[in-house]
């Protein structure tokens, strides 16, 4: 039973993994392919670590099961993260969301005065 249980989690995690790289090269720009890779890519391969849990509690390999699910919450912890600080270079080096995007952040930007902390991180 719990072959099955995790045979049909790690393949939802593959289709979420294939959605997320479909997205990277289908998507328009820097943000929306970091969109894509965050969301998806984060959950499928959470799923697919979720499905091995799965797979060995089944077969009580204790360890290999709290070890997928200490690797599961560094890739939650992680890859949000990553793709905030990517994000903000992007933005900081000049690349410009596609011309359909509200920039709120630059309209706060401007509002600010000079010299504010975070013009000089």
């Amino acid at each position: 039973m719990s072959e099955w249980a995790a045979i049909v989690i790690i393949s939802i995690g593959v289709l979420f993994d294939l959605f997320g790289c479909i997205g990277l090269i289908r998507l328009p720009d820097v943000y929306t392919r970091l969109q894509a890779a965050t969301k998806a890519v984060t959950l499928g391969t959470c799923l697919i670590l979720a499905g091995i849990a799965v797979y060995a509690i089944g077969t009580q390999r204790y360890p290999t099961a709290v070890k997928a699910f200490l690797c599961c919450a560094f890739v939650l912890a992680t890859s949000p993260t990553a793709a905030h600080a990517l994000a903000r270079g992007a933005y900081r080096g000049g690349i410009k969301p596609t011309p359909s995007v509200v920039d709120e952040y630059a309209d706060a930007a401007a509002d600010s005065p000079p010299g504010d902390a975070d013009e000089e991180a």
